[in-house]
């Protein structure tokens, strides 16, 4: 396993880390306990060392996995953790003040119920799970994240730029407040590469990458007669005639570069890994087998330069969550 500095917290960490959504059991039908545990201790097995949750996942849940976890084994695990909007609204709407998401108070204390959740005296890195840049210089928050440096029950700051909102977070940034930025980037969500990640770059903001695989349609496993359970909300993700869309481009992107729909996973977190801005990148991983697929990428090797010139033509600005 390969390992970066996420920016300026100095930490280093996996190439590969873990995305702890799928593990909670709400929005992912399916997710066994026993079946999430074998996949997170795999992993660490193989060199991992950075887990992404959010008290919101499960409603805690995923964060007492990771506890679990961490209770049992020996290695250096980094954690970062979420405060879920205080109005529950995802994404963050525009014009709504701070305090209706994140008032101070309620900061801390999801933070305290995070810290019991994974059995941790400090939290590597806090984030806010939505955000707005019209909050810069407004609210309490900053204070009280400041506050809990201090007490050292957080050692970071980060947030989690909403869902194809690339450029909500530059002012942020550049004010010096913020550590890190977990973002949506991908072969087809390609939108960080104008602004977000230069400005990371140029502030020393360790990025982590989520939803590397645009929720499934990048491991090439999407066709059109693909289906879900009821409550699954890839239902909604690709409803209607978008799972013949990403089946198209992806089979297009596979016969362009002589690859094979079992190396469109691979191809995926190489084209990630081969901007040097990102730190780590977070796919989901419910099972061992995905584990072993997932963890054997993280070996320092990005794709080569005309493998990335081929990728730059995929970029498909749209928003399926909507």
């Amino acid at each position: 396993m390969n390992y970066r500095t996420l920016g300026r917290t100095g930490l280093e960490v996996s190439e590969i880390g873990y995305g702890a959504w799928g593990i909670a059991g709400d929005a992912w039908l399916g997710a066994k306990d026993e079946e999430s545990l074998k996949a997170l201790n795999r992993a660490v097995d193989l060199g991992l060392n950075f887990i992404d949750t959010a008290l919101a996942y499960g409603e805690g849940h995923s964060e007492r996995l990771v506890g679990k976890l961490i209770e049992e084994r020996d290695e250096t695990i980094h954690v970062a953790t979420k405060v879920p909007p205080k109005n529950r609204v995802w994404p963050a709407p525009d014009g709504i003040p701070p305090e209706e998401a994140f008032p101070g108070d309620y900061v801390r204390e999801c933070t305290e119920q995070s810290l019991s959740n994974l059995g941790l005296d400090a939290i590597d890195v806090q984030q806010f799970h939505v955000w707005q840049d019209d909050w810069v210089g407004r609210g309490d928050w900053l204070e009280t994240v400041e506050d809990l440096k201090r007490e050292g029950k957080i050692r970071s700051f980060g947030v989690s730029i909403n869902d194809h909102q690339a450029s909500n977070g530059l002012r942020l940034i550049e004010t010096g407040a913020v550590d890190t930025v977990q973002v949506i980037y991908n072969v087809f969500d390609q939108s960080p590469e104008d602004e977000l990640l230069p400005t990371c770059q140029e502030h020393g903001v360790g990025v982590i990458v989520r939803v590397p695989f645009d929720e499934g349609s990048l491991t090439g496993r999407i066709t059109p007669e693909t289906t879900f359970e009821e409550g699954d909300f890839r239902n909604h993700y690709f409803r209607g005639e978008r799972k013949q869309e990403v089946y198209d481009r992806v089979r297009a992107i596979v016969s362009e570069l002589g690859a094979s729909e079992d190396e469109i996973a691979e191809i995926a977190l190489r084209y990630i890994l081969s901007h040097p801005a990102v730190s780590t990148v977070i796919p989901g991983m419910r099972s061992v087998r995905n584990v072993e697929h997932n963890m054997a990428v993280g070996d320092g090797q990005g794709l080569v330069e005309d493998q990335v010139r081929v990728l730059k033509n995929y970029r498909w600005d749209r928003n399926f969550y909507a």
